[in-house]
């Protein structure tokens, strides 16, 4: 349904409509959502909202209360998330709706914090996600081919739709039953791969569009990348940057489902990194250029537990430089520059809403004012003091890349960084520019390094090269048999695919056959100096190639040709191939014909006789590790016969460890440093922590400083060259007790588990840098316009704003100045102004407390300390738990 935006009422940022969380079974009051060209219209208002991605898989349970307050004190109105169909129907007919897949707890949640919930459901995901969110049962049913015009799969695509559809209304999670589902989503990113099923494609997305709208849920629909998005869906932008987006009907809003303020990893990459900077312009320019709804891809990006990170080779971490971290602590400066900007905006809203369209002003070449103004006086409008009154907002860009740039808008003068917005609620005072960072940076540290202690077997006192003595942990291990080992395995002549014989269960399938070497063979080899080659024209992820129970050779690659030199005894030599997934495909057309392990020929070469070609030959197949099916993980488990490891044994392949180990009280997060291993996989108390990897980066391609100006792309900015993708691996404290914890490690390629520590994850060290030119507090601008207080902003000084995470106290002043500091985090040191009063002042309003703000000014300091010098504050400082107050180790 489309309304008219001048048949309805504006509403300010306060005017929420919901109930208090002591009513939170009921949550809101029954709302409508309806939209215009405009915006959303939610209970009749027109609303500019931000929009937090938080997908709940990739968290446990007992982190999603914080990570849902998280976002909302970062100024985000809703939360989104994917549906991920292969956690919610395991197997076909069999629904999980449990522990990390609880997505109705997950919902009400969203709704006791006052939020609205954007429910992404699909049930294609992508998101770097296994089989981008498919069940691999799926591909095994007869005739099917996904995402098109193909019957098998529209019948399990409506019956998964549909579930979610009717769970979500029978728990009365939908805003017009008083719940916080405003907005859904069907399909994802389709026009992307529609080209590849020509009419089907077409025919595909029209039937899913009636398909949803078919299913009553009574709030609006979109399709993000879909072009052709029928009239009755919206249409919207997944991209780095959507202000020069516009949806396919001037009657729909313009809105921005993906901004993916980061991005996703693969084994044996970079790190990428977006500067807050150029996120900030990205949001900015959206919203100044007439966009209405803004998603960040995302807010908090988490772990990919266990087996569910997607494919080629995405790692364990979904970290993603999210302003929220994989392990639940704030990324400072983003979340708070973010913060920042989403308050500026929300200052803006009334009259963003109450303009049909912005005034486009040529400021200079490369400048450019948009203003949002109402000029009949707003009798109909609800306003609130604070000086924003005379709805009219202004966004001034500087889209220079390299040159700041003063303009003149409406009679005053404005300075512009480049690549930069600023932003005038009141189209005369700027609260906020996009590249001026005014908020705290949050470093973080790893702690304790905690031995591991067995309850097995007593620890053992081991000598460094320094001549130290250090407590090691002890560890019994178990040998994975490089065999076919169980009575399930089979036999049949050729070469099977990967996913056909596995179905997922597990990462590995054997391939062994037996290969008959004559004496005439052996004799031809030495005589004609030819070394025999093993050929396969294609594998997916790994390859391993082992001659009579010995590895010879690894392969790593989609879909590349393995030409592995193969050295044979006279007689028969057993040939055993296991193939490895690491995550299945994520992304593309005809997903279910995508499958792993071994394409087309496998030949023998340099033969007395000839190639052989040995794709006919009988396999004998096994699924899986003995470890595995036994579960070795376990607790409780006598299946394994351990021993005790010594500490000076050489690397295994294909071996099992376990140890236990203790953690300290606190809410820090914790974190398993895998760095001396290779390959393989983590348990923690049966839990699977995920996959682990030291697959090293490039050595190039990183840069010592990131420049911020310019367009952004996943190859600027990055870190870690030249070291493993990923060494710290998260384990959440909800799978912890405080002693004895299980850890057992499955590894493939061999490593030193004696080196294997447990660390804390903490933001103790914080510091920030703001001078007097920077903009007055935004937080007492939001809180004077909530409240109806009149305030000039002329009359504000900027101030600086520190706060300690999760219930940690300031401990200690590092370092203060007020005046020329010099340096930044970490790195500050004393200019030549300096005010002597700038360690005590800072001290005495901060020390002991778990936030304090201090006003940017000479007489706080006792003076100016240098005329005529625009000065800064720098303040670096530590955080500890008020149990142990002024304590912190670093390692």
């Amino acid at each position: 349904m489309v309304t008219s935006i001048s048949t309805i009422g504006i509403a300010l940022f306060a005017c929420f409509c919901f109930l208090t969380v002591a009513e939170a079974q009921q949550y809101f009051k029954p709302f409508n959502v309806t939209y215009d060209h405009r915006s959303l219209i939610i209970d009749g208002n027109p609303r500019i909202l931000i929009s937090a991605g938080i997908h709940y898989p990739r968290a446990t349970p007992e982190m999603w209360p914080d990570l849902i307050e998280k976002s909302k004190e970062g100024g985000a109105d809703v939360i989104e998330t994917y549906v991920f169909w292969n956690g919610h129907e395991p197997a076909r007919g069999q629904y999980n709706f449990e522990g990390r897949y609880d997505l109705v707890k997950f919902a009400k949640l969203v709704a006791s914090k006052g939020l609205y919930f954007f429910l992404r459901i699909g049930p294609y995901a992508c998101a770097e996600w296994n089989f981008g969110g498919f069940p691999v049962w799926l591909r095994d049913i007869p005739g099917i081919v996904f995402r098109t015009d193909n019957e098998p799969f529209k019948a399990e695509m409506q019956q998964f739709v549909s579930k979610v559809v009717n769970i979500m209304r029978d728990e009365k999670l939908f805003s017009w039953q008083g719940g916080p589902i405003i907005l859904l989503q069907i399909e994802n990113e389709y026009g992307n791969i529609e080209g590849s099923y020509g009419k089907g494609g077409k025919d595909y997305i029209k039937w899913a569009a009636q398909m949803a709208l078919s299913l009553g849920a009574g709030v609006p629909w979109v399709m993000c990348r879909q072009t052709d998005a029928p009239y009755d869906i919206i249409d919207t932008c997944n991209a780095y940057y959507c202000d020069g987006f516009k949806p396919n009907s001037p009657h729909k809003p313009i809105m921005w489902t993906e901004n993916w303020d980061g991005w996703y990893t693969q084994w044996g990459e970079r790190l990428p990194h977006r500067p807050v900077e150029d996120l900030a312009f990205a949001v900015a320019r959206f919203f100044q250029r007439g966009g209405s709804f803004q998603n960040y891809y995302m807010f908090f990006g988490g772990t990919n537990f266990g087996r569910t990170a997607g494919g080629p080779l995405q790692i364990t971490s979904y970290d993603y430089d999210a302003p929220i971290d994989e392990y639940g602590l704030l990324s400072e400066p983003k979340w708070g520059h973010l913060k920042d900007l989403h308050a500026a905006l929300k200052l803006c809203e009334p009259a963003l809403v109450a303009a049909d369209s912005a005034t486009y002003i040529k400021l200079g070449p490369k400048q450019e004012a948009h203003v949002y103004q109402l000029d009949v006086h707003p009798k109909r409008v609800n306003m609130s003091g604070s000086g924003f009154s005379s709805l009219c907002s202004a966004f001034l860009a500087n889209i220079d890349e390299k040159k700041t740039a003063t303009v003149t808008f409406q009679g005053q003068t404005y300075t512009l960084p480049p690549w930069s917005v600023s932003i005038l609620p009141d189209c005369r005072n700027t609260v906020f520019n996009t590249a001026k960072i005014g908020a705290q940076t949050s470093v973080k540290l790893l702690e304790f390094d905690l031995p591991l202690v067995s309850s097995l077997f007593p620890s053992q006192k081991l000598i460094n090269q320094e001549g130290v003595s250090h407590s090691s942990s002890s560890w019994v291990t178990a040998k994975e048999p490089i065999r076919i080992w169980s009575n399930s395995s089979f036999t049949v002549q050729g070469i099977l695919e990967h996913l056909n014989v596995t179905k997922d269960q597990s990462d590995y399938l054997w391939y062994s056959t037996r290969i008959y070497v004559s004496d005439s063979d052996i004799l031809f080899w030495k005589e004609n100096d030819v070394t025999p080659e093993l050929t396969i024209d294609g594998i997916r992820d790994i390859l391993r190639v082992f001659i009579n129970g010995q590895l010879i050779g690894n392969t790593v690659g989609h879909w590349v040709k393995v030409v592995q030199t193969v050295q044979f005894a006279p007689g028969y030599n057993n040939l055993t191939l296991l193939s490895q997934t690491v995550g299945l495909q994520n992304y593309g057309a005809f997903l279910e014909k995508d499958g792993g392990g071994i394409r087309g020929t496998i030949k023998l070469t340099g033969f007395e006789n000839g190639d052989i070609d040995i794709s006919k030959y009988f396999w004998t197949y096994q699924v899986g590790l003995q470890g595995e099916f036994l579960e070795f993980y376990s607790e409780d488990n006598d299946n394994a016969e351990w021993i005790a490891l010594s500490p000076d044994a050489l690397p295994s392949i294909f071996t099992w460890y376990k140890t236990y180990f203790d953690v300290p009280d606190g809410t820090d997060p914790i974190a398993l440093d895998l760095q001396s291993m290779g390959k393989g996989q983590a348990w923690v108390n049966g839990n699977h922590i995920g996959r682990y990897w030291t697959r090293v980066s490039p050595k190039d391609g990183c840069e010592q400083f990131c420049d911020y100006r310019g367009a952004y792309d996943s190859d600027k900015c990055t870190t870690n060259c030249g070291k493993p993708t990923q060494i710290l691996y998260h384990v959440p404290r909800s799978w912890l007790r405080a002693s004895n914890n299980l850890l057992v490690i499955l590894e493939e390629t061999g490593g030193n588990p004696f080196a294997i520590s447990v660390k804390l994850h903490s933001a103790r060290a914080i510091c920030a840098q703001v001078s007097e030119s920077h903009y007055p507090s935004l937080q007492k601008l939001v809180n004077a316009d909530l409240t109806g207080q009149e305030i000039s902003v002329d009359d504000m000084m900027p101030e600086m704003h520190l706060r300690c995470q999760d219930g940690q106290i300031i401990s200690s002043i590092t370092f203060a100045s007020f005046g020329t500091p010099e340096g930044s985090c970490q790195n500050f040191s004393q200019g030549k102004c300096h005010a002597p009063s700038s360690m005590p002042m800072v001290s005495k309003a901060c020390q002991g407390k778990s936030s304090c703000s201090i006003e940017i000014s000479s007489s706080v300091f006792g003076g100016d300390p240098c005329e005529g010098v625009v000065k800064t504050l720098a303040v670096e400082a530590r955080c500890s738990s008020p149990s142990s107050d002024g304590y912190s180790s670093s390692v």
